[in-house]
């Protein structure tokens, strides 16, 4: 397999988004932190913080040794799931797709913005593998498939919830809402990748010819059109790759499933059941995609778990204390993403940059 770019290959830029609007956006992302600061000192006040260190001294080291394993599984499915994306004659080995994802998930977590660069953080931690333009479309489609497999998670998880339990009126109109609004993103997704569908770059280029964002959508909505070539091309030659991925996409959801289970199973005092986790793990999964700017989730994961550990009759520093135990992972994983990201040399600014493939 071919792995290097050929020499023909147009120069692949990444748009950049202007100071301006980074400048913003960072505020926005320092706004979040401190209100998340501040929920999160609320909850270890409210539930009291020696009932927390007794959970967390429960759930002892070696659960914690459990804990990191299994989510060493759900990046390796997610990892398989991007090296299934990877077009020919290019290839991806499992390794190198696992330490980008890891690479990917810790600036995710850590940066304010880092949502916004994850995906070219994997992109340039594989650019000796994959020309950064079939990294970038690769990380895509990959994305793609994500979205629609935790689309379907997410309305599962809030039909359950509203089904099972007797909420007030407003939380369950709410809930329905959000399950037709999923349900919805979740059917155009797939109208659009059935019928190739190139909304997404007619969109910038109308917003281009109305004369805004020309400096971002000057070479973006080009770009934007390659990634959707790139998808659909890769729609039309490998259908039989859709169930695999998709099958990859799901065992990351399902292994977080059995990481809540097991860690209330340590922790709680009745023994949890797997709708409790289901439930659990489909709203901290929901918390995670809105409230990603916020470092590390800090303060809203542990709302999320106190408002379901309620409702659920497991007990609010029961779920506080989850949140905190999976937040003592996510620190593990991205201190492992901080060391890989420097034996690479790999440097923030290098995200800021024109790389050509």
């Amino acid at each position: 397999m071919k792995s290097e770019p050929e020499a023909h290959q147009p120069a692949f830029a990444v748009p950049k988004i202007s100071d301006r609007h980074t400048t913003r956006l960072k505020i926005f992302g320092a706004v979040l932190t401190i209100a998340g600061v501040t929920l999160f000192s609320y909850f270890v006040y409210s539930v009291g913080a020696s009932e927390i260190l007794g959970q967390v001294e429960k759930f002892g080291v070696a659960g914690f040794g459990v804990l990191l394993g299994v989510y060493l599984l759900r990046l390796s499915a997610r990892a398989t799931a991007w090296k299934l994306s990877v077009h020919e004659p290019y290839s991806l080995r499992f390794n190198d797709a696992l330490q980008a994802v890891i690479i990917g998930e810790a600036m995710s977590t850590m940066v304010p913005l880092g949502i916004l660069i994850s995906g070219t953080a994997k992109a340039v931690a594989v650019r000796k593998r994959l020309p950064l333009v079939v990294g970038l479309s690769s990380v895509a489609t990959e994305n793609l498939f994500y979205s629609i497999v935790t689309s379907v998670f997410l309305i599962l998880g809030a039909y359950t919830f509203v089904r099972s339990f007797n909420l007030e009126e407003g939380w369950a109109i709410t809930i329905d809402i959000l399950i037709a609004i999923i349900f919805l993103v979740v059917v155009f997704l797939v109208a659009m990748i059935v019928r190739q569908w190139h909304f997404a770059s007619e969109t910038c280029e109308a917003i281009y010819r109305r004369g805004h964002l020309h400096g971002l959508l000057e070479h973006g909505r080009l770009q934007v059109r390659l990634f959707e070539n790139f998808i659909y091309d890769f729609y039309r030659r490998y259908p039989k790759l859709f169930l695999p991925i998709c099958a990859f996409e799901a065992a990351y959801h399902l292994l977080g499933i059995f990481e809540t289970w097991y860690i209330l199973s340590r922790i709680a005092t009745a023994a949890p059941t797997l709708t409790s986790s289901f439930l659990l793990e489909s709203v901290s999964r929901l918390i995670t995609i809105v409230f990603k700017l916020v470092p590390f989730l800090i303060g809203v994961d542990e709302a999320g778990a106190q408002f379901v550990g309620e409702t659920l009759a497991i007990g609010a520093g029961v779920g506080v204390s989850l949140a905190i135990i999976r937040k003592g992972r996510i620190l593990f994983w991205t201190g492992v993403g901080l060391l890989l990201i420097m034996s690479r040399g790999l440097r923030l600014r290098h995200l800021g940059e024109e790389p050509e493939a």
